[in-house]
């Protein structure tokens, strides 16, 4: 059956807000150029300054249900704000590191967007401490974002007192999906119900003997998400958290016995995942020659897609031993500093924000409304059980989506994970090398 993804009522982790804290989500109403306006009748048409004859929206979805999400919020900015021109400067390629690196690029070019995608989080801490995008936390006032987003979300999004992007969505990291006829095949219970990874290892073990691939996984990306989940399930929200903080001795045994788990792990999965992307992952699933995947909840568009229906074709539930926190990651949009059509911007940022555009990207994407007033009934049952989760699970931020750290710490431990990914499979010196990119980045 479909595993509704449970909620057990604890507290928001306060320590994870610091680490959050670092992140981005909103509009300054910043003038250059000619004043513009321009506007429509329906909810979310606010007046715009600046120049907002266009606006380049620079985005990685340029594909699947990122694509159909993107569209989805086009066809709401089109209605609203009908007066400015929508130019796609998505890029296609390695799960957004294309993108990451042609706007690096033009950051030091002084050629940015008009607004940028960027993770909300320690991602977007490179970006403010380079001087790179705007304060716009007045646009969540005029925007009325104080009432409509949760405060610990805005919380999280808060830099020294000002905000720099506002999230279109809000995803989570630490959901595994399941084909239960793989499962049955292998003599699983599809039902099964695991309270840690030791529990689930024993299923993969039956699976692995039947023929079938037990877990499914792509490149680098996908691996250090696995590895979130392993630190997860092994450390706890506050362990995992001390990772971050400097709470947590990434050289203590804890942080070794959660290694040996992971390299557990990655014995169960494909030898070809290094030269595959994470829909090549989740299809396997799907096509019923794996039994699992650890995705982001955008693989619920894929199966959408792909025609299944949960409960016969998939099942989905949080990662083994995370039960109660929600690994989140948001995608958000800001504006640059010296963005040529800062009007086209802020009519942008206003519409992805609105109801109405939340509503139809989040339905398009997978992904749920950073809003609290968008209606559960719109969606489907795995997103209506994502919302209510996430009102009430522990808050932890993503590491592969840049939730959690800066950027060049996470390239280190991309880079170490490979290593031990590709040949190394030295637990001990990959310990080491996380060690070091902790005190290093």
């Amino acid at each position: 059956m479909s595993t509704r993804l449970p909620s057990r009522g604890r507290s928001r982790l306060a320590a994870v807000a610091a680490v959050t804290t670092v992140a981005a989500l909103a509009l300054t109403a910043c003038s250059s150029g000619s004043d513009d306006a321009s506007s429509s009748s329906t909810e979310g048409s606010h007046a715009v300054t600046g120049d907002a004859s266009q606006v380049e929206v620079f985005t990685w979805w340029a594909s699947g249900s990122e694509k159909l999400g993107l569209d989805a919020l086009v066809k709401v900015f089109g209605t609203q704000h009908p007066d400015t021109k929508f130019v796609n400067g998505a890029v296609a390629g390695g799960a957004g590191s294309a993108a990451k690196d042609l706007l690096a690029s033009r950051l030091a070019k002084h050629d940015p967007p008009d607004t940028f995608q960027a993770h909300a989080g320690a991602e977007l801490q490179d970006y403010i401490d380079a001087g790179q995008v705007e304060d716009i936390s007045s646009l969540y006032d005029e925007f009325g974002l104080r009432d409509a987003f949760p405060q610990d979300l805005i919380d999280r999004l808060t830099v020294d007192g000002k905000i720099y992007s506002i999230p279109a969505g809000i995803h989570r990291a630490n959901v595994v999906w399941a084909n239960p006829k793989v499962l049955e095949f292998a003599g699983v219970d599809p039902a099964t119900k695991y309270s840690s990874l030791q529990d689930w290892m024993k299923d993969l073990e039956k699976i692995k003997k039947s023929g079938k691939q037990p877990l499914a996984i792509a490149t680098t990306w996908t691996q250090v998400q696995l590895l979130e989940n392993v630190f997860l399930a092994d450390l706890g929200p506050e362990g995992y958290s001390g990772l971050w903080t400097g709470v947590t001795n990434w050289n203590g045994a804890t942080v070794k016995a959660a290694l040996d788990d992971f390299s557990t792990l990655m014995s169960y999965t494909n030898k070809d995942r290094d030269g595959l992307d994470w829909g090549d992952a989740t299809q396997r699933v799907i096509d019923g020659e794996a039994a699992y995947n650890i995705m982001g909840d955008w693989a619920e568009a894929a199966f959408e897609e792909a025609g299944k229906k949960s409960p016969d074709d998939y099942t989905y539930f949080p990662t083994p031993g995370t039960d109660g926190m929600y690994d989140f990651l948001a995608d958000s949009f800001t504006l640059p500093v010296g963005a040529q059509h800062p009007g086209g911007a802020k009519a942008w940022l206003d519409s992805l924000s609105s109801r109405d555009g939340q509503v139809g990207f989040n339905k398009a994407k997978g992904s749920i409304p950073a809003r609290i007033d968008a209606d559960p009934s719109q969606f489907s049952p795995y997103q209506q059980d994502a919302m209510a989760s996430f009102k009430q699970d522990i808050i932890v931020p993503s590491l592969a989506h840049g939730a959690a750290v800066p950027v060049s710490w996470l390239t280190k431990i991309s880079d170490a994970t490979a290593k031990f990914t590709t040949g190394d499979s030295d637990v001990t010196q990959f310990q080491a090398d996380l060690f070091q990119a902790a005190i290093n980045h």
